[in-house]
């Protein structure tokens, strides 16, 4: 295809949605003529069940759920009046409490103000508002934002020690739906411990967002902790950057919510068109289905060509690949379906994999991001008529056409500014290609249920160690290798388990364990001491 058929291939693709400040290019995907008109019927069924869904219908038979995400930022599409007043009350009180917050009305218990929001959550309740955070974060926010999202100690050390001079001034923020996710439970553990080694109360220190009478929101009543928002069983994790789990550290920082929200609502209302070339979330769709042949035989690279969208690529990991990673489609069949996400930001993909990329396997399909605007006032010309920026996008669009050279395929998303209103559209956006997506692939989006058989078996490995333990302290002195003990008590299956257990165990003190080296580990000896 010469440079002009290009040219007369990207007039007749482009997606512009003026109101947006958002234009979606196709054109570098190489669908055939016929494409369209083969995949009108089955975009046209995506669209309508995308209508039942946002209207109240049970999304996750698994679970007897709706999922009204959409819902969060237009409340009046709720379908009950209850939620309808829900949604506005609870956005009126993330409001009141960020104000209260700023203003010094709510204060910690040995300081003047809040100077750092600590947000304890994991997967969809930390990942969005990091995103988002890292995104529209400045040097004047009011408060700092900072994450703990993981159950490793070492990174929940390193978080506390960068905050360790201004914890009297930190206001902790737990965020679990379910109030029994033990990521965060031992997170929200080890920092009110710190709380408590520095002489805080952490209740005087600590707002909760969850669903009601969980146990973490039980915990909190009892407590007397500073507020508890509320979550609801129709919002899933992955999809909850617009209720209290993302927008009140978000509003904690000074985003404007508001218009996060407006750019999301906007993009929800542009991407209900059925007319397909005004619709970017169904082109997206279409696009991901041609790439991966309805299959997900293709990667999406995800690459955006600015600092501030560095998180992007992770926020959309989780929405896609759990969202779309299913063995069954919704018929019972095994199918095995998927769309895996990884990527970088420009340009420093160019001096990190774009050489595989170009050269490697056709494996995958890039999604580039670009920010027209470059910065708030003018740039330093760093040669003749050019600046930092004019070669952000011209590597940008260097990387894309060196891809097509070698038969790649790509989608850019351009937008015009990167604001909260922009990145409400760039959320809606992927939430709802991914809901059409999922529909034309035929999986239910919304349920996760390899998440639950990961914690499954992560319960079983943690009872098991219990029964290692025990027994090892009850034969205190008489050291074991990992066959003795799974002999012992009766679970040779669980030999290889019990080994890791043991050679994890060991390395650390908190469980008062001694290990006798060998050549062989699998001879290691171990014993209670």
């Amino acid at each position: 295809m010469n440079a002009m058929e290009l040219w007369g291939r990207f007039k007749k693709h482009l997606c512009v949605v003026a109101p947006l400040g958002l234009r979606l290019d196709i054109s570098r995907m190489t669908f055939d003529d016929g494409f369209f008109e083969r995949m009108a019927a089955p975009i046209a069924n995506a669209l309508a069940a995308m209508q039942r869904l946002e209207q109240g219908a049970i999304a996750n038979p698994d679970e007897n759920r709706r999922v009204g995400h959409y819902w969060l930022r237009a409340p009046q599409l709720a379908p009950d009046q209850a939620s309808r007043e829900e949604i506005a009350a609870c956005l009126a009180a993330i409001k009141q409490f960020a104000e209260d917050i700023h203003s010094g009305v709510l204060t910690p218990e040995r300081s003047d103000d809040f100077y750092v929001a600590l947000v304890v959550g994991i997967g969809g309740s930390a990942l969005g508002p990091q995103f988002v955070c890292d995104a529209l974060g400045s040097v004047d926010d009011p408060l700092m934002v900072r994450f703990i999202d993981n159950t490793d100690p070492d990174g929940i050390d390193g978080t506390l020690a960068e905050l360790e001079e201004s914890l009297d001034q930190t206001l902790t923020i737990v965020i679990s739906k379910s109030g029994t996710t033990i990521e965060t439970r031992n997170g929200m553990l080890e920092v009110a411990a710190a709380y408590r080694r520095a002489g805080l109360n952490f209740a005087r220190h600590a707002a909760a967002v969850t669903c009601a009478d969980s146990a973490l929101h039980r915990k909190a009543v009892e407590e007397d902790w500073l507020r508890t928002f509320p979550m609801w069983d129709w919002v899933g994790g992955r999809t909850s950057l617009f209720s209290a789990a993302g927008l009140l550290p978000i509003a904690l920082q000074g985003v404007d919510i508001d218009g996060l929200l407006a750019g999301a609502r906007d993009c929800d209302e542009a991407t209900r068109r059925t007319s397909l070339p005004e619709n970017p979330a169904a082109l997206s769709a279409l696009m991901w289905h041609w790439a991966g042949e309805g299959r997900g035989r293709r990667a999406m690279v995800v690459l955006p060509y600015r600092d501030r969208l560095a998180l992007f690529g992770r926020y959309l990991q989780q929405l896609a690949m759990e969202s779309l990673g299913k063995e069954l489609d919704r018929n019972g069949r095994a199918v095995h379906q998927g769309l895996t996400v990884y990527g970088n930001k420009g340009s420093t993909d160019q001096h990190a994999f774009v050489q595989q990329l170009r050269e490697g396997p056709d494996d995958f399909f890039v999604t580039f991001v670009e920010v027209l605007k470059d910065r708030g006032g003018p740039s330093l010309p760093v040669e003749q008529d050019v600046t930092s920026g004019d070669y952000l996008h011209g590597f940008m669009y260097g990387t894309r056409d060196a891809l097509f050279e070698k038969g790649h395929q790509s989608i850019t998303i351009t937008l015009d500014d990167l604001n909260a209103r922009t990145i409400g559209v760039l959320v809606a956006l992927f939430e709802r290609a991914v809901g059409l997506y999922a529909e034309l692939i035929n999986v239910n989006a919304y349920h996760q249920p390899g998440v639950e058989a990961g914690k499954k078996a992560a319960a079983h490995t943690i009872e098991l160690q219990r029964r290692v333990l025990a027994y090892l302290r009850d034969h205190r002195g008489t050291p074991l290798n990992a066959e003795d003990l799974a002999r012992a008590l009766g679970t040779l299956e669980d030999t290889e388990a019990i080994f890791h257990l043991l050679d994890h165990a060991a390395a650390n003190k908190d469980h008062a364990l001694t290990r006798r080296p060998n050549r062989n580990p699998f001879e290691a000896h171990y014993a209670g001491q």
